[in-house]
């Protein structure tokens, strides 16, 4: 226990490995840690679970992601704590404990890349490399009230990183700061440097922070107040985003009309959330399902629940939901045009506390995956922005923009940033 406290719980493993030594690297002097997910010589990857690791021989090579952190200059502090096999965004291990939340110790970190958001907020490392299939960068990142990136689909490579579900699976990255995050970025996305930070569009969906997230935190209006401050309100468009996606995504409503998801509040969003979580269950089940029969691994509770519905769910709408995925790409580019930009709450709420009741946290799961299946389902790049701390819990708040835009969207963070803080400042010291 002592040991989890000096640590908060984040390290499976600790070590030094030393990064390139030339002088001007990009990330000289610069320390991370690394979620147990990627291959690295000589280190088993555990995957989250110790029956994965006991069946596995060590990686006979290092993930290029890793390699490119290592040659750019930084240096690795170790291997970080994950929810068994990415399936969970609670950040709960029953095998290897759960890593302490620096931000708020009585709630859930988030996950499934738990240990590196929480070697970050608790000031272990500078970044930290985690992966994001359903949310695992973003849920993290803003329940311990740090930076998390989620990268457009396919800009970084998952060449030795374990697969969740390969159609959503991104490898993103954690800072405290955003200057570390966008030197981070710049070695990972290999992309050149954006030459302009200014939107042509910024859609803050009304529905999205008043049925999912929290009017009371007045994030809505602090986003507003924002985008009017450091660009313009004539940028602004407030359009409900579920009405939007049920019109233009014409798959929509044929898929509604099959699943209980029209009882939803926002009935198109729960639609694109179960159409993305059958088609990771579907990705899941072809690249583990030999591995789990064969082992018949010990997983914990909920986890076990999840994996075994992968195994035995019909997939009977799983064509639709692919077309659903290829209509909304197209419906939001159409929406963002050229360099628009969409801010939404990152998740529904403050951090669920720990061994909350299985009931109430599937309900809070559900509007989570309404929110994260956007990033999801289109394969666009997301930030979560730390607002800072209200009624002595985290707050954040979220940007998307298209795929590929990735310098483009962290150039923007960087510009909105002080603005946000400052209107959250007011929009909270004002409040009751």
């Amino acid at each position: 226990m002592e040991e989890k406290e000096g640590d908060y719980g984040a390290f499976m493993e600790k070590f030094e490995l030393k990064g390139a030594t030339s002088s001007n690297l990009p990330l000289q002097g610069l320390t991370f840690a690394v979620k147990d997910i990627f291959d690295m010589e000589g280190f088993t990857t555990g995957f989250g679970n110790p029956d994965w690791a006991r069946t596995h021989a060590p990686a006979k090579s290092t993930s290029p992601v890793v390699l490119a952190t290592l040659n750019a200059g930084a240096t690795c502090l170790g291997r970080t704590v994950m929810d068994e096999m990415a399936y969970s965004i609670n950040g709960e291990n029953k095998h290897y404990g759960t890593p302490i939340n620096p931000c708020v110790p009585d709630r859930v970190p988030g996950g499934s890349s738990s240990g590196s958001a929480v070697a970050v907020a608790g000031k272990l490392v500078d970044f930290s490399l985690g992966t994001d299939t359903g949310g695992s960068v973003r849920v993290p990142a803003a329940y311990c009230g740090i930076f998390g990136f989620r990268p457009s689909h396919g800009i970084i490579s998952t060449e030795k990183v374990i697969p969740m579900a390969q159609s959503f699976d991104t490898v993103g990255w954690f800072a405290r700061d955003l200057q570390t995050l966008k030197q981070a970025g710049q070695v990972l996305l290999q992309l050149p440097p954006e030459t302009s930070n200014q939107p042509t569009r910024i859609s803050i969906p009304r529905d999205c922070f008043e049925t999912l997230g929290l009017p009371t935190d007045k994030i809505y209006q602090i986003m507003n107040a924002s985008s009017e401050k450091v660009y313009s309100s004539e940028l602004i468009d407030n359009e409900d985003l579920d009405g939007y996606i049920y019109k233009n995504v014409p798959s929509m409503q044929k898929f509604i009309s099959n699943y209980q998801g029209k009882e939803a509040t926002l009935p198109a969003l729960a639609a694109i959330s179960h159409a993305m979580r059958l088609i990771q269950r579907w990705e899941f089940k072809a690249s583990h399902e030999e591995w789990i029969n064969a082992t018949k691994p010990n997983f914990g509770p909920g986890i076990k629940e999840r994996i075994y519905e992968a195994l035995t769910a019909n997939y009977d709408d799983l064509d639709l939901c692919i077309a659903i995925k290829a209509e909304l790409k197209s419906a939001l580019d159409n929406l963002l045009e050229n360099c628009g930009l969409l801010a939404i709450p990152t998740v529904p709420g403050p951090p669920p506390k720990l061994l909350m009741d299985a009931t109430v946290l599937e309900n809070f799961r559900a509007k989570a995956f309404s929110l994260l299946s956007i990033a999801g389902m289109t394969g666009f790049c997301q930030i979560n922005i730390p607002l800072g701390m209200h009624n002595n819990l985290p707050a954040s708040i979220s940007l998307l923009a298209k795929h590929g835009s990735d310098m483009f969207l962290l150039s923007v963070a960087q510009e909105l940033y002080a603005t946000l803080k400052e209107q959250a400042s007011i929009a909270w010291g004002s409040a009751s």
